[in-house]
């Protein structure tokens, strides 16, 4: 009702009596509806059975680099945002993809967007601002938010939610974390590591925050106290680039401009300085810029944006590649500029610089 009310008319994801009934087997999932998780088997190694689907944006592709793609946390909606200064939804259907609708914020190329945890709210960062944006879809209005009040930072770029809705996560310069109150965006509390922060990741219960430096380290801090709890080097780091922790607090990988990614044991890092990773994931030869793992961690997703193709999915907890992705023979990821998996894994999008959210079918997962 109240998607209703925001977007003037019952958008065709929320109307049920309107699904098409398909029977092909691959797209079953998507006439049914529930937060059911299907008792499936672990995902075999090797092989990852996938269909690939017309882009989730492919009703409105961006002008230039989509810098996006994320599922919403509990609807059949995927968003897209990128450098045509535009952020847009789209119902996943894996047939048509619909748009559902589109904002433009003028003179403001998108450096990143995200879903609130509730999924109520958008919110968008520039690639050259100090003001974010704020888009409420249930009131329908977009709200700018400005510097953040005491800390003069030139620019707000990177930031991360925490899962469990209460925080916001400023990455600033100079080592500086800010943290804001989700609820009112405003600054509750700085932190600051050692040099300089490439990428941040919260825990899923959003207790802790993993900060990962530009000269290789990983601190680990307590959100509640906003104290350091632990630092730690990651292993052979020249530079650090991103870094993700998997949805059941088992594993944190780390990626460096050397194109290694570092998969480490939660609990082991939390104990000791120099840990040793679980398995140096080699396959990319170019920085690697993303990481992401699927919600059963069951794949870990790394990626480079330097180098066409640049993606590898690896099977966890055999930390293997699966051969078969990407097809080299069919161009068609070219810059690899964000990944995401849909709440139950049963799709996977990348964004790339040609303004295209590609879209996967992972058939071993039943549910969306």
């Amino acid at each position: 009702a109240r998607f209703q009310q925001a977007m003037g008319g019952v958008p065709a994801w929320a109307d049920r009596e309107n699904r098409k009934k398909s029977n092909d087997e691959d797209d079953d999932l998507l006439c049914r509806t529930g937060n059911f998780i299907s008792s499936s088997e672990s995902l075999p190694r090797g092989i990852l059975e996938m269909k690939s689907c017309l882009p989730a944006n492919q009703e409105r592709l961006a002008d230039g680099r989509l810098s996006t793609v994320q599922f919403h946390p509990s609807a059949q909606v995927v968003l897209t945002a990128g450098f045509d200064r535009s952020v847009s939804l789209f119902e996943v259907d894996g047939i048509r993809n619909p748009k559902i609708q589109s904002i433009y914020l003028e003179s403001f190329p998108i450096y990143k967007a995200r879903f609130s945890a509730d999924g109520e709210q958008v919110i968008a960062t520039g690639t050259h601002h100090k003001v974010f944006y704020v888009y409420d879809m249930m009131g329908g209005s977009i709200i700018p938010v400005h510097q953040v009040r005491g800390k003069l930072e030139k620019l707000v770029k990177n930031f991360e939610v925490s899962p469990d809705g209460s925080f916001m996560l400023l990455t600033g310069t100079s080592g500086y974390l800010h943290l804001l109150s989700m609820k009112t965006k405003e600054l509750i509390s700085s932190m600051k590591i050692n040099g300089r922060n490439a990428a941040s990741a919260f825990t899923s219960d959003g207790s802790k925050i993993y900060s990962y430096s530009k000269e290789g380290e990983v601190f680990i801090w307590d959100v509640r106290s906003r104290k350091c709890l632990h630092k730690f080097e990651d292993e052979g780091s020249l530079e650090g680039k991103c870094i993700a922790i998997s949805r059941n607090n088992q594993y944190v990988a780390c990626g460096s401009v050397s194109g290694v990614v570092n998969l480490y044991s939660t609990d082991v890092c939390l104990k000791e300085n120099r840990p040793k990773p679980v398995k140096a994931i080699m396959n990319l030869v170019t920085s690697a810029t993303t990481v992401t793992f699927n919600p059963t961690t069951e794949i870990l997703a790394v990626a480079s944006n330097e180098a066409d193709e640049a993606v590898k999915l690896v099977h966890i907890p055999s930390y293997t590649v699966f051969s078969n992705f990407p097809v080299f023979r069919r161009k068609k990821i070219y810059l690899t500029q964000s990944m995401d998996f849909s709440p139950r894994s049963g799709f996977f999008s990348i964004a790339n610089n040609k303004g295209k959210a590609l879209l996967y079918r992972l058939k071993h997962y039943s549910d969306f």
